[in-house]
């Protein structure tokens, strides 16, 4: 069963203590406090796998982890598996600490993006940039699509900027509860959703089939992360397209990107005609001084939530890094 936060957790509460449970999949708050709460006891656990462990490190989980691998019996005691998109030398680190004798299996392509996504970026202001998407979306009937912000704000912004144009969209971010997400995506797997907004701590390991294209409307800060979100379509086989948007505050990151892809990205100046929009079906709402095509001068582009500023033409990577595709 799965106990994670945002979630029914009377619901989660007698799933787990009204029934014998074999295995648990947990995020890591939700399941320290059923174990401070004695709904679960991991003193019997014979396999701990820990996931997506670079991450973790990213987002401050580790801390409650520790916690976690320290409740389980010792590490000759229980089997440990411990995954990541990424071998840096904190995860390295935290694997000689939990693990015993271990193996290490790697199983990244050689290849870090897949041939079955088609990637182009498009030189623009940020003022052109809604009216290219609008039109991307449009001119060819678009029906999943997939865009990808730095920030929460952004989100926001773009999908009531696009639900006046009545195109039906939805967000993904950090502070949208566990049970709109899980409907959110519900909603664009079966169509409902045309567009889905969505941020990188959101966005990372969504698997939608039929994700025609994704749209990086903000550059991403960290390279890595420009490989996971194109990583949303191609899929199973498919193709698919990237398309990326670099403006004044964000296209000094193509050279990082284009070094850790390995290769050149297309980038060519959108048609005029792909730079007029019709007025909106509906009336905008007050803005805030922080969104697109606002920003005060001097002020350029911001980080993601808890990310750190870089000058250009800084690598800002981190060590070795092997990305999932």
């Amino acid at each position: 069963m799965a106990i994670l936060g945002g979630m029914d957790y009377q619901k989660q509460q007698r799933q787990v203590t009204e029934q014998n449970v074999d295995i648990i999949v947990a995020t890591p708050g939700r399941l320290l406090d059923f174990k401070r709460q004695q709904y679960v006891h991991l003193d019997q656990v014979e396999v701990l796998v820990i996931d997506e462990a670079d991450r973790m490190l990213d987002m401050g989980f580790i801390p409650d982890v520790r916690q976690i691998v320290h409740s389980t019996p010792n590490k000759d005691k229980r089997q440990t598996l411990l995954f990541s998109a990424t071998l840096t030398p904190q995860v390295i680190s935290l694997a000689s600490q939990w693990t015993r004798d271990p193996v290490t299996v790697d199983i990244e392509p050689e290849q870090v993006v897949t041939e079955t996504v088609d990637q182009l970026v498009y030189l623009v202001t940020s003022r052109e940039k809604f009216p290219l998407l609008y039109n991307i979306i449009t001119r060819q009937n678009l029906e999943r699509v997939m865009i990808f912000c730095n920030r929460k704000d952004e989100t926001r912004f773009l999908a009531e900027k696009l639900g006046r144009y009545d195109i039906q969209c939805a967000i993904l971010s950090g502070d949208i509860p566990q049970q709109t997400r899980t409907r959110t995506l519900e909603n664009f797997r079966a169509g409902k959703i045309r567009v889905l907004v969505a941020t990188d701590v959101a966005g990372r390991g969504i698997h939608v089939d039929g994700v025609s294209h994704v749209v990086n409307y903000t550059l991403p800060i960290d390279p890595e992360d420009y490989v996971h979100r194109i990583g949303r379509t191609g899929r199973a086989g498919a193709t698919g397209t990237s398309v990326s948007f670099a403006d004044e505050s964000d296209s000094f990151q193509l050279p990082d990107i284009e070094e850790f892809i390995g290769n050149k990205l297309a980038c060519i100046h959108p048609d005029p005609a792909w730079l007029e929009v019709p007025p909106p079906s509906r009336p905008a709402k007050k803005r805030e001084p922080s969104q697109e095509g606002e920003r005060r001068p001097g002020q350029g582009g911001k980080p993601r939530s808890g990310g750190g500023h870089r000058r250009p033409g800084g690598s800002g990577r981190r060590s070795p890094s092997r990305p999932r595709s």
